[in-house]
Formats: structure tokens, sequence, C-alpha cells
């Protein structure tokens, strides 16, 4: 390795150690650790399953080899329990975008296999999720399941370069804020869609409540399986407790004889292996035009849950994964489901949460849920469509409850009302419209009240010098945001005919910073007076025009720094 010192990794917790999402190990919730440096994910790989395990301990990161057997049972239960809970969700996002359920599940065992098997984060679910079913609603109704297959392989094609240009790293910057607005509404989004399975179609196809009697049994059987799933763990730690409660609830409502709402019920699973299928669809300009919107709209999205969710991993394993090779798995993950029938999908917080909530921390334990899930297709669909909803509908209440960051109440009265904001804002905007809409609307609200924050940070200390000129002795940071504040603290008309601006403790940033320093030096100079500007850098006096004469050039002592500026020779 080219730095064989200890990387410092500076780490600031904002609450106390609580119970993990099923039970099991404590969860830390933390702000984001931050990276110096972008050689970090090439110098120091993610845990990974082959032969070696990183981790992070103190300042450094070691590798630990091996597979132990307690590790290898952990990670085989916890897949299974995935690949349980994924059965209804791939089949409820599969009739979302108006697909064969079969199309859902496909998409959940070939995502889960590549991703677990090559991606940058051992331990993240990938599967059919809601957030992209919503979008290939409208390509589905308009045009047939032949262009979402196409659209699924552009999105995949696209995810692929974003990772090629190695993108992955960007999402570093996404503000704390925006990552509990975005885990907030992601819980409350997963709650929500619980309610789906607590309603029934009538024969011409509309969807209504259950009877009274009906809900009840289904309430029981919910408050039955999140109540073992809380007290299991205090008898043993030998079974997740996820896993422990589906297979109680479940026996109990077979041999009991319960009339409940099953997986059967939902859709029939049974089916045979994926077979290979180009897309039928016109190679043209045409179709090309038809389905790139979407595929984009389907690659924003999948990259940007997948990446928060690789940050919250992050955080809750205290490791670091890889963005960019993450993102090469999603899009080659995609581009094979589309070629194999499926619908694609990205990285699934709820399951993901169930699989980290039990200790997996391995890539078996997703390659294990993808086996398990086909097995269930080819083998034992009329097993597994027995397993009552609401056994599964209780494990995702369970989710829901410890991925919301509660400790969100408590700190609004702590925080900056514009990290207040941010909040609130993204985790709305993700429950009414979308991902990728509220994401980018978090990150432009944090990034316009940095700007005006740091704005307000310009301020000018003036003295009178020997030979009776004024000097200006600027503090601060000149860019597009602080232009107004930097014009209103001199005054051309009333300062003496002797004028120096002095940009030692300054720094100029942009274009507008320029524009600005030479409009101020074209009002002195109609204003008769004689203006100096001491302490710019070299990419300064090469932009400026009006000012370039009015710069003193001391070579020993002005600072050395770029400006962002596309007119740079």
């Amino acid at each position: 390795m080219a730095n064989t010192e200890p990387l410092e990794i500076p780490e600031v917790h904002t609450g106390k150690a609580e119970e993990s999402f099923c039970g099991e190990g404590p969860r830390r919730l933390s702000n984001r650790r931050t990276y110096s440096t972008d050689r970090l994910e090439e110098e120091f790989p993610a845990p990974d399953d082959g032969g070696f395990r990183t981790s992070v301990t103190g300042g450094s990161v070691r590798q630990n080899s091996g597979l132990s057997y307690s590790e290898a049972k952990t990670n085989i239960l916890s897949g299974l329990t995935v690949a349980l809970a994924l059965v209804p969700e791939a089949i409820a996002f599969a009739l979302v975008a108006h697909v064969n359920p079969l199309v859902g599940l496909y998409a959940a065992v070939i995502m889960c296999f590549i991703t677990a098997s090559f991606g940058g984060r051992p331990g993240m679910i990938s599967g059919a999720t809601g957030s992209t079913a919503v979008v290939m609603v409208a390509l589905v109704v308009q045009h047939g399941i032949e262009y979402l297959f196409a659209a699924v392989v552009l999105m995949g094609i696209l995810q692929i370069a974003f990772a090629l240009f190695r993108l992955g790293k960007f999402i570093r910057m996404v503000p704390h804020p925006v990552m509990l607005g975005f885990v907030n509404g992601l819980a409350i989004l997963v709650f929500r869609a619980q309610f789906g399975h607590l309603k029934v179609r009538d024969a011409s196809g509309t969807e209504h409540w259950m009877g009274t009697s009906q809900l009840l049994m289904m309430g029981a059987l919910i408050v039955a399986t999140m109540f073992i799933i809380y007290l299991f763990p205090k008898l043993t730690r030998a079974v997740p407790a996820s896993l422990a409660a589906i297979l109680a609830v479940a026996t109990f409502a077979i041999f009991a004889g319960i009339h409940t709402k099953t997986v059967g019920d939902m859709a029939s699973i049974h089916g045979g292996l994926p077979k290979f299928h180009l897309p039928a669809v016109p190679w043209s300009v045409s179709t090309l035009r038809i389905v790139l919107p979407y595929s984009l709209v389907l690659a924003l999205v999948g990259l940007i849950e997948t990446l928060l969710t690789l940050n919250l991993v992050d955080d809750i394993t205290e490791t670091r994964g890889r963005p960019n090779r993450e993102c090469l798995a999603q899009g080659a993950g995609n581009v094979v489901s589309g070629l194999f029938g499926a619908m694609g999908g990205c990285a699934m917080i709820g399951q993901t949460m169930i699989n980290v909530g039990s200790g997996a921390r391995r890539r078996l334990s997703g390659i294990t849920a993808a086996v398990c899930l086909l097995s269930f297709v080819l083998f034992g669909s009329s097993l597994i469509e027995r397993i009552p909803i609401a056994a599964l509908v209780g494990v995702m209440f369970v989710v829901c409850e410890k991925t919301f960051e509660w400790g969100t109440f408590k700190v609004f009265g702590k925080i900056p009302k514009h990290d207040a904001v941010v909040i609130v804002a993204v985790t709305v905007v993700t429950v009414f419209t979308n991902l990728a809409s509220a994401v980018i609307l978090g990150i432009l609200i944090a990034a316009l009240v940095f700007a005006w924050e740091h704005a307000k940070q310009l301020s000018v200390v003036t003295r009178i010098d020997e030979q009776g000129g004024k000097v200006y002795e600027l503090t601060g940071t000149l860019f597009f945001a602080s232009i107004a504040s930097f014009h209103e603290l001199f005054d051309p008309r009333s300062d003496p005919n002797e004028v120096t601006i002095e940009f030692k403790n300054a720094r100029v940033v942009d274009h507008s910073a320029i524009e600005a320093i030479d409009r101020l030096a074209q009002k002195y100079q109609q204003a008769g007076k004689h203006l100096r500007l001491r302490h710019l850098g070299p990419d300064c006096y090469e932009l400026l025009q009006k000012a370039k004469s009015m710069v003193e050039v001391n070579l020993s002592e002005d600072p050395r720094y770029h400006v962002a500026d596309s007119q740079l020779s």
C-alpha cells in the first residue's frame, strides 16, 4: 500500500447505544464518518468473504481471516429470514408495477445474488423495490412489459457508467439531516405499505378493507409476531428472532386451522428458472426516446436509495463500504434482470435492516437469501404459500420501528432550525413524491443554507495608514453568495484618495468574486481615487480585467490557491 500509517477516522456520536433492529446486539446512532482521501476505497477494501474481513478499530484498519461456524450459522439463518420477508414484498411491488408476481420474485433473486456476491457492501440486500416500481407503472401501462425490460437494461448500463466514472464517492457529501430524513421517510413508507396487506380484492378487482373478524385475527397474529421478536432474544440468540417469530406464528396458524390471509392468497409463487430473453422491442431511436427518460429516473432513484442505505449500514456496522463497486454491481444486476424477464430494483432498506439486525455481516447472508428465494419458487411454493401474511407484516412493523430515528424528535430543539427544516422536508417529500426528489431537495436546501451562513462571515476592519490612506482588511470568503455584502463594506465616494484593500485573511473563490472586485475597482476609478489590491493569488491576477493594474504583486507573500473559473489559461 502507498501509505502504511494508520488512518485517523474522526467520528462523532449523537446518541447512546440501543437495541438492534431485531433485538440482537447494539445499534449506535451516529453521524457518518468522513475520510480525507479518495484513495481509501482502493487501499482499504470493504468487508469481504474472500478470506478476509476488514474492520475498523480505533484509528486503524485491520484484516481478520476466516469464517467461523458461528458466523456462518448467523449469516445462513439471517439469509433464510430475509428470503421469507422478500416474498410478499416482491409480489406486492410486482403488482404495483402491473406485472406478473414472478417478474418481481426473479428480480429479487437476481439482484440479491449479484449484489451480495460482487457488491461493495456485504450484508446489504437488494431486490424489487417500491421506489422503482412506482416509476415503472406508466411505462408498463402505456407501452407494455417488453419496454420495461428494455428500460431496466438501459438503467443498468447507466448505473455501470456511473460506477466507471467513480461518482459513487459523492454520496459521502450528503448532509446528516438528509440522511435522517431519508431513513425516517423510508421507514414511514415501508410502514404504510404494510396496510395494503390488510385489504382484499372483490370480483371486480376493487380493493377494500377486510371484514372485522379477519382484521382482528390479522391484528392478533401481527402483535404475536412482534411480541416474539422483542422477547425471543432474552431467551436465546442462537436463532434470529424474526425467523423464530415467522416459524412460530406460521406453525400455530397452520395446525390451529386459523383462516387468515396467506402468501398464496396474494399470488402463486411457483415457477421455473428465469430464462434468457431479449426485450422484444424495435431497436430504434424512437424506442430509445421512450425508455431513456424512465431509465434515467430509475437509475437515479436506485442509486440514491442504494448509496444512502450503504451509508446507513456503514454507520451501524462501523465499517466502510465501497460505493463505486456497489454501483457497478447494481448496474450489472439490473442488466441481467432485464435480459432474464425481471423488473430490476435496488437496495431494500427493510430487508437490509432485518439482515444487519440479525447479526449478518458477510456476503453469505445475501447469497443464502437469493438461493432460498429461488428454492421457494422452484420447490417450496406449496409450503411458503401457507405462511400467514400477518407474520411477515409483524416483522416489517418491527423493522420500521427500529429503522425510524426516534431521537430526531429530541434534537429538534437543539439543532439549527434549517437542519430541522431539511429533516422534515426530506421525510415529507419521500413519503408523498419520490426518494430522488426528496434527497435532491434536501441537498439543495442544505447547500443554500451553507452558502448563506458562509456569506455572512465576510467582514472588514478599517484603519488609516501613515500616509493618510484608508486600509480595508478583509476577512472571509468572497464568492457568489457574499458579493452583495462585499459591496456594502466600501464607500468609494467618501473614502480618501488613497485606498488599499488587504486580502491576506480573505479568499477569492469563483468568477462572481472576480467580477465583484473588477466592479469595485471601476467605482473607485470613476470617483477619481487610487486603489491598491494586496495579497491576491496568481489566479486572481490573471482573471482580473479592470483591476489588474491595481494589484500589488509580492511573490514571497501572495497566497497560492485556485479560483473556480473556466477562463484560466
